[in-house]
């Protein structure tokens, strides 16, 4: 069994519209299509949480960050914290979606022990921001619309910790009241890829907004992931949940096994469960968790508690002109202003940090050169998207955590945009900065990398390299035009690559041509 090569594919309209395949699953018994949808848990940006006053800081003692409203304390009442208000608001803006002037906290019921209240303050019916769509980029170059079906605020849980004792489970409530935001997205996704490049999005937006850090590893962003499988053209399959995914290659796996498992119990004659499921990391595989529940089965009611939640378009307004620029202008402001290539560009946009340190070294090398920025723009995103970010791979780095300071990094560039250094010899002079943290203006004086661009200079030694090879000029007179390398490499090979090229290449070409 195997996934085919992409193909179109029109899709009855009731069972959710007119789409292009992005591939099908090749079963035993003929093809399949999956059908993806994402429940997306983003942790709000905010110095207290959704209802109390205490601390939401990661990485605390556990059970230091409770008020007595996180530990369900008799008589405590939830207040609602305005910046999550406001932060749900920003991330609905972010992702182009409809704006809810009211919407309702209703209680949300089941039985954990990291849930003392018994219940979950969330959104049902009405929640803060509705429907939106999403354009994501695959890696082919094409592009898939993905539609957000909601956008909610609630409450998170407390942290269960199952191995600090042979005979009992330790509770944590430093999360239990933590704004989170989950972001629904509909069942519009039909690969894995497809879905890595919808977190991506969805990761990318709240980044850039603000309103969510993305840090997986933290547990700030996680991923619940619905699965189904279907013969193409007909109604939607069984699916199952898997909860808690926190990361998107992981994410990807859980896609991919799902397929393989549902694909092979329905071939073999059996029904796909509506369960919740988890992944296993270590085999790659899910595992039932329990049956799904319904939304019956909560018995979600309105939270007596808290009124309506009720705001006007004037926020939204204000909050809609305070919001910064995001990844999409970014990137076609870098290729219209700054003359980037798209590729280049992509690669400068997708994490929030990159940008923010490629515009960073921009002004500092404008500064430094006196250029103006569609002159330099080019050569800065080549060298931090080929060389910085290269180097940082193999130091297994951030761009947050570059050895190189940005001063240095714009005195580097210059030296190669006023002819001082070649950009060959700039690679070596970039290694050295990075083994001995000195400035480059230092490594290229104490090594004496400085460019020859002295046309007397290199005018004599193109003379003697001719002459010393008066058969190959013959040859390259005659027809062999590729002769013309050799003596450009002679003449960087007698200067030890320090010739200025553009030099050498006019005085060659005046010479061999002439």
């Amino acid at each position: 069994m195997s996934w085919k090569q992409p193909q179109d594919l029109v899709i009855n309209p009731q069972n959710g519209g007119e789409h292009k395949m992005s591939s099908l699953f090749q079963g035993a018994t003929g093809d399949w299509e999956v059908v993806i949808g994402l429940e997306i848990h983003a942790q709000v940006i905010s110095e207290s949480k959704l209802f109390s006053g205490a601390s939401t800081k990661f990485g605390a003692e556990p059970n230091t960050q409770v008020s007595f409203v996180c530990a369900a304390m008799p008589g405590m009442l939830p207040v609602i914290n305005e910046e999550c208000v406001r932060q749900a608001v920003r991330t609905g803006l972010a992702m182009g979606c409809q704006i809810n002037l009211r919407s309702v906290f209703d209680r949300k019921n089941y039985f954990y022990a990291d849930l003392p209240q018994g219940y979950q303050i969330s959104q049902f019916k009405d929640p803060i921001v509705g429907e939106g769509m999403l354009t994501v980029e695959l890696e082919d170059g094409s592009t898939k619309d993905i539609g957000i079906e909601r956008l909610h605020l609630e409450q998170d849980a407390g942290k269960s910790m199952h191995d600090q004792h042979p005979n009992m489970t330790y509770v944590d409530l430093n999360r239990s009241g933590v704004a989170l935001m989950e972001i629904v997205s509909k069942p519009d996704m039909r690969s894995a890829e497809e879905a890595g490049a919808y977190f991506r999005k969805i990761r990318s937006l709240v980044r850039y907004a603000g309103t969510c850090d993305g840090n997986m590893d933290q547990g700030s962003m996680r991923a619940d992931v619905n699965v189904s499988v279907r013969r193409p053209g007909q109604e939607l399959g069984i699916r199952t949940e898997t909860k808690n995914v926190n990361s998107i290659r992981y994410m990807m796996m859980v896609i991919e096994s799902e397929t393989r498992r549902q694909v092979d119990v329905l071939e073999a004659g059996g029904t796909i469960n509506q369960e919740t499921r988890l992944f296993e990391v270590a085999t790659g595989t899910t595992r039932t968790m329990r049956s799904k529940e319904e939304a019956h089965d909560y018995r979600y009611f309105p939270d007596p508690d808290l009124l309506p939640l009720e705001f006007t378009q004037e926020l939204v307004d204000e909050l809609a002109a305070q919001m910064p620029e995001l990844a999409d202008a970014k990137k076609a402001r870098f290729i219209k202003d700054l003359h980037i290539n798209a590729y280049n560009a992509g690669v400068l946009v997708a994490e929030k940090e990159s940008a923010d340190y490629f515009e960073t070294l921009l002004s500092a090398t404008v500064e430094k050169s006196g250029k103006a920025v569609s002159e330099v723009g080019t050569l800065v995103s080549n060298w931090v998207t080929g060389d910085l970010f290269g180097a940082l791979k193999k130091l297994g780095l951030g761009i947050n955590q570059s050895p190189v300071s940005i001063a240095h990094a714009a005195e580097l560039i210059t030296l190669q945009i006023d002819g001082t250094i070649s950009g060959r010899i700039a690679k070596e002079v970039f290694e050295n900065m990075l083994e001995s943290g000195k400035s480059p203006e230092t490594i290229v004086e104490e090594k004496g990398l400085r460019q020859v661009s002295d046309t007397g200079e290199i005018e004599a030694m193109i003379d003697q390299i001719l002459a010393a090879n008066a058969d190959k000029v013959e040859e390259y007179r005659g027809g062999k035009d590729k002769l013309y390398g050799f003596f450009v490499g002679q003449v960087m090979k007698n200067t030890g690559g320090k010739a200025n090229p553009q030099v050498v290449n006019k005085l060659l070409r005046q010479k061999l041509d002439g």
